[in-house]
């Protein structure tokens, strides 16, 4: 981490201690190896952590070339992922259980592909 992030992080930290004095809850997590810095307000959810996270996944796979030998079986995994996490409190349709299983099966055949190139 280079010594300006650090000193960033050690900023924040210290205006988050200030905010905690006043009953305000905040979650820090830094990954000083990666030049990330996380935020969590108190109305934070595991449900709500899980879909920023997916977005984040799905940046890489809107980012990542199509040519990538693992890029469709993180483009499908994502998708269903996304399917599950908007259903989470609710039902899955007919439709979308179709969608999971074109997306699955899709998974399937990437995966014989990537093992079949690189196992050789």
């Amino acid at each position: 981490m280079s010594d300006d992030f650090a000193s960033f992080c050690k900023s924040v930290s210290d205006l988050a201690k200030s905010f905690e004095k006043k009953n305000v809850l905040l979650k820090m997590h830094s990954e000083p190896d990666s030049g990330i810095l996380r935020i969590y307000g108190e109305g934070s959810s595991s449900m709500t952590l899980a879909k920023t996270g997916l977005e984040e996944i799905e940046e890489l796979t809107f980012t990542t070339a199509e040519h990538h030998p693992y890029w469709n079986l993180l483009y499908n995994s994502s998708q269903i992922l996304k399917i599950v996490l908007e259903k989470w409190d609710g039902s899955v349709t007919e439709d979308e259980i179709k969608e999971i299983t074109w997306y699955a099966d899709e998974i399937k055949n990437s995966a014989n592909n990537v093992s079949h190139n690189h196992c050789e």
